[in-house]
């Protein structure tokens, strides 16, 4: 079990200080309009709502729709992200920008791009700009590639919480690489989430049962046929997950093994 990550009370999600029940994170991006956006996000259970700065509008343009207005801050807790952003400088910028939209908020999504096809992050700029904003008193949630050593180097810098993908952003691929992660989850002292790649619910119950302290998505949901039932499906699906993690599977074993006893049993 990843250490620092819950409490014994009630198994919380803590994530820099603040304890959460629902450890399935969502984003609000792809929907058809804001009323699907809330609709799927009330269904999902998820108090931790991802926002692409770069890409919605949380009060930077006045005269356009503003997403805190279906998705508020005194409901969720807001997680802006610094999606699209290909450079150091634009994350860090982005992730200033947003503390100043909301009040001086601290935690936030890093994710720095390696190139538009892929998806695939940049880690050398992930890992300096990672430096950057934790230096700058910010609670860094970082997206990185499924490397063992990366990971524990972001956790070194001092990020709140690493999240490594399954597959690439978007391609529903779910988990592709069961060791690296596992890897990873074994050695963390910060909460390990799984962020991108996940496709169905069975994707993120296999998550939660590896020991993943939670899951982010948002194409898995908003990508869906009907986005608002599946959005439920994976309410159930992290919640399930977690609790044969926390139950212990029995071993896997070659032959059969009877499930009824026969010691006292008379022939």
């Amino acid at each position: 079990m990843t250490a620092m990550t819950h409490d014994s009370g009630n198994d919380a999600l803590i994530i820099a200080g603040k304890s959460y029940r629902s450890r399935l994170l969502v984003g609000t991006g792809k929907y058809k309009d804001m009323e699907e956006t809330r609709l799927a996000t009330e269904a999902s259970g998820a108090q931790i709502v991802t926002v692409a700065i770069r890409r919605s509008n949380i009060g930077q343009n006045p005269n356009e729709p503003n997403l805190l207005e279906v998705i508020p801050p005194d409901k969720y807790t807001i997680l802006p992200n610094t999606a699209g952003c290909y450079t150091v400088d634009d994350a860090v910028r982005t992730c200033r920008l947003a503390r100043e939209l909301l009040d001086g908020h601290k935690l936030v999504k890093l994710e720095v791009l390696g190139d538009e096809k892929t998806l695939f992050p940049d880690i050398t700029a992930t890992l300096q700009a990672a430096e950057k904003l934790v230096t700058d008193g910010f609670d860094v949630m970082v997206y990185t590639s499924d490397d063992p050593i990366i990971a524990k180097r972001l956790e070194d810098i001092g990020c709140v919480a690493v999240m490594p993908l399954a597959a690439p952003i978007g391609s529903g691929l779910g988990i592709q690489n069961k060791y690296n992660l596992l890897e990873i989850i074994e050695q963390a002292q910060v909460p390990i989430l799984v962020d991108a790649g996940v496709g169905t619910a069975s994707d993120a119950a296999v998550a939660m049962e590896m020991g993943c302290d939670g899951v982010l998505m948002n194409t898995a949901i908003a990508g869906a046929k009907q986005p608002v039932l599946m959005a439920s499906a994976m309410k159930k699906a992290i919640e399930a997950g977690r609790e044969a993690f926390l139950a212990g599977r029995i071993p896997k074993k070659r032959y059969a093994s009877a499930s009824s006893p026969i010691e006292g049993t008379f022939f």
